[in-house]
């Protein structure tokens, strides 16, 4: 419960969707949302529904229901570079030094702002967009490894 207090929500789109039905079209909402608590751990969520607002509310419910973890460095940047893939969405995260701030695009900034990173570079390559490039960051952030852990390992 104390997760869902201190959770911060992004939405990052809003899209109208029809449905071709003998009358004609009837129309709904399809949202984007992207929760995390700023200190590592981060989820996204989708809903549907005739109005935004209600929309809104079920991808954020579910946004939170899907929180994982990912190991951030010093709390502020990745350890390492990766890259992240998803369909044909292609995220590439590169560390960056303090001060730097989040350089990011749409979809991408919305997830790593919420997971609490501060300092990054970031390209995505092949299409923008925002389900996949969403879903390609988490998978980039899903590859990271501490590096002072794995380097005590080799030894």
């Amino acid at each position: 419960m104390s997760n869902e207090v201190e959770a911060q929500e992004r939405v990052v789109t809003i899209n109208r969707v029809a449905k071709v039905v003998k009358g004609g079209r009837r129309f709904s909402f399809s949202a984007l949302v992207v929760a995390g608590t700023g200190k590592g751990d981060v989820g996204f969520g989708t809903g549907k529904a005739g109005e935004v607002p209600e929309a809104i509310g079920k991808a954020s419910r579910m946004a939170k229901k899907t929180m994982q973890t990912y190991k951030l460095k010093e709390s502020r940047t990745i350890p390492h570079e990766v890259v992240g893939i998803f369909g044909a969405a292609k995220v590439i995260l590169i560390p960056a030094a303090p001060g730097t701030g989040v350089i990011a695009g749409g979809a991408v900034r919305a997830v790593l702002e919420t997971v609490g990173i501060k300092d990054i570079l970031t390209k995505c390559v092949g299409t923008r967009n925002p389900h996949n490039a969403v879903r390609a960051t988490l998978q980039g952030l899903g590859q990271l490894v501490d590096t002072k852990l794995s380097k005590i390992e080799a030894n």
